[in-house]
């Protein structure tokens, strides 16, 4: 069974994310075991750059869809691509309203992807409201095995913040729970008037099944991103280059150097520079 699959795979490839795994599973295992879901799932991904939202959405995709992110199911938005001008925002909104409808009508099944929602122009998200809530028929589709996931990294600083607080009270990573952290990602990305989840349908409908927060990596999570990158890459796993890999990325804060900057985001760029 896939589910098991994935779950492997989040245990053994995601680095430092307890809380993903935990609300990932949990979201995907309720929704894929129920033949009739009241609504479509819809998970929001927050955390700052190179924690592993993206990963986790692509690993995602390639277990629930045979081509994954290639799959003619499968759709990805990004606004900086899709809807960079914010004049055309009325015709943005016919074109993904018509786009998503289209495009479940085809196939229940399918998945979108929304990238970068912090850039998102405030709404044109809301578009989509209609196919996101427990209603039967949306013109005309059933539409409700559908899978929305929203990307961003509105929230991280204060995912980040809340984290660091509480490492200075002596609570590990595996103890944060998603109360620790929800009030600080609503008021980050709902309350936010440059969100695009800005005064959004979405979020005072309660749409959104799963928040899911990406925490900020430590050193020695980097040290696991730099060995993984280089099995991947077929080079030999010297301690000494994983060591200096991880040691080139900047820290914060400034005082304790404790979580990566930028999550395990350079890694892959940094190693070429020992090779």
């Amino acid at each position: 069974h896939f589910v098991s699959g994935l779950e492997f795979d989040l245990a053994t490839n995601l680095v430092g994310q307890p809380l993903v795994r935990q609300q990932v599973m949990k979201g995907l295992r309720e929704f894929l075991e129920n033949p009739n879901p009241v609504k479509p799932l819809v998970m929001s991904f927050h955390g700052s750059t190179g924690t592993g939202k993206t990963y986790v959405s692509s690993m995602l995709i390639r277990y629930l869809f045979q081509r994954g992110l290639q799959s003619p199911y499968v759709h990805h938005f990004s606004p900086i691509v899709h809807f960079p001008h914010a004049e055309l925002i009325e015709q943005y909104k016919e074109s993904l309203k018509r786009w998503i409808q289209g495009n479940l009508t085809n196939c229940g099944r399918s998945a979108f992807l929304f990238d970068e929602m912090d850039k998102m122009h405030p709404g044109l998200i809301d578009v989509i409201i209609p196919f996101l809530g427990p209603s039967w028929v949306v013109y005309g589709t059933n539409y409700r095995k559908a899978i929305f996931i929203f990307i961003s990294n509105a929230g991280g600083e204060q995912i980040n913040n809340v984290t660091l607080a509480l490492w200075h009270a002596r609570k590990d990573r595996e103890e944060i729970s998603l109360q620790d952290l929800e009030p600080a990602i609503s008021k980050a990305v709902f309350e936010n008037p440059q969100s695009g989840f800005w005064k959004s349908g979405i979020i005072n409908e309660h749409l959104i099944d799963f928040v899911v927060p990406f925490l900020p990596l430590k050193h020695h999570h980097v040290k696991q991103c730099v060995i993984s990158e280089l099995v991947q890459q077929g080079l030999e796993v010297r301690p000494s280059v994983v060591q200096e890999v991880a040691d080139s990325i900047p820290y914060f804060p400034e005082e304790e150097k404790l979580f990566s900057s930028t999550g395990c985001k350079t890694v892959a760029s940094r190693i070429s520079f020992f090779f």
